[in-house]
């Protein structure tokens, strides 16, 4: 395999491991050695003849894993970090970092006092789209940014997900489930955010399952389902968010950044490219703007490269746990504020990470 290659093991074989799994085999400097659920015959049907698959225990002990790739239900999140940190291992999980701040805290104390490192998705910030998002704004385009603009809505997730239960109950709702997505991306193109204020409400008290075996199975909604509000980031911009599991369909943009010089519409930040266009107070029609910066071509896992590739140079990778919970922090106190009725102040920060050049790849850069 040679020194630089870091080798990986999955646990967690659901529906997204199978996009991990594809992705990771085109990454370099990674190679993913085993896989781990706790449905060992799931395990074993995505195994290969170079991917072997172990309990979640022996997975934790293998002395070929060097990092633990996480991709749990957010629930068991916090718990297989732990595992995986208390083996030894590097972890790198899926959205969000924790259940709450009160799980994520302790793993990241953990892992700094044993030199072990935390990464978790989202990783799409480090594709082309909100790279090049980034490089605009960092060059001056737009002048000084004052206010952004944030929308995710869809009318549910039962409409595609078999098993959708685990959207509506504590951990899931549209804020913690998509807003990771949507505040990482915010807080890299402008930096932390300091103070949050929102209201929520919930349209319907049970949802029914419209795909799969378990067609027409009714569950009960446990967590708001539209949320709304501002955040207010450490630089003085101003982020207006809507984030909603109640909307049939909504004509809104992803996110548009606003500053003092122009206007920037940033794509979908669920994915990892996308065009980016730009208005100025020059060029009054909106363009598209050329490539500036991000990994092309990027899929999941693209994060899980950039942090082997950090361990194996001594270098802070980019979608860190430090990141993590900040934006955990942000939309628990994006809920906290609704439920509260009152503005909260965000007790963390974050330092952005760093920019991703034009034309670098995870093993490079």
């Amino acid at each position: 395999m040679g020194e630089q290659v870091t080798r990986v093991g999955i646990v967690g074989t659901g529906v997204i491991s199978g996009t991990y799994l594809d992705h990771l085999a085109k990454l370099p400097g990674v190679e993913v050695v085993a896989v781990a659920d706790l449905d060992l015959a799931r395990a074993q049907a995505v195994a290969t003849d170079s991917v072997r698959a172990l309990s979640p225990d022996d997975l934790y002990a293998a002395d070929d894993v060097d990092i633990v790739v996480n991709l749990t239900i957010p629930a068991a999140h916090a718990a297989v970090h732990q595992a995986a940190l208390a083996a030894g291992k590097h972890v790198y999980g899926e959205k969000p970092l924790a259940m709450d701040r009160a799980e994520a805290e302790p793993l990241l104390k953990y892992a700094a006092a044993n030199d072990l490192r935390i990464g978790c998705a989202p990783d799409t910030v480090l594709g082309t789209g909100t790279q090049t998002a980034r490089a605009v704004i960092d060059r001056g385009d737009i002048g000084t940014p004052h206010a952004a603009t944030a929308f995710m809505v869809t009318p549910g997730h039962e409409l595609w997900h078999p098993a959708p239960e685990f959207y509506y109950q504590p951990g899931g709702g549209p804020v913690l489930d998509m807003g990771p997505y949507y505040i990482t991306s915010l807080v890299t193109l402008l930096g932390p955010v300091r103070r949050v204020t929102a209201r929520a409400g919930q349209s319907k008290q049970e949802r029914m399952i419209h795909t799969g075996p378990r067609a027409g199975t009714v569950f009960p909604v446990e967590v708001p389902t539209h949320v709304t509000g501002v955040l207010e980031h450490e630089s003085g911009a101003l982020t207006t968010v809507l984030m909603s599991f109640d909307v049939w369909a909504g004509r809104l943009p992803r996110i548009e950044v606003h500053g003092t010089d122009g206007s920037l519409s940033v794509p979908d930040p669920n994915g990892f490219d996308g065009a980016v266009e730009l208005v100025t107070a020059a060029q009054r029609e909106w363009t598209e703007v050329p490539t500036a910066g991000g990994y092309a071509g990027a899929g999941r896992g693209v994060g899980v490269a950039d942090m082997a590739r950090a361990l194996r140079n001594g270098e802070p990778h980019r979608a860190n746990g430090e990141l993590a919970y900040h934006v955990l922090d942000v939309l628990e106190s994006f809920i906290d504020s609704a439920v509260q009725d009152q503005p909260l102040d965000v007790a963390s920060t974050v330092t952005r990470p760093a920019a991703v050049p034009l034309g670098a790849t995870p093993d490079t850069a």
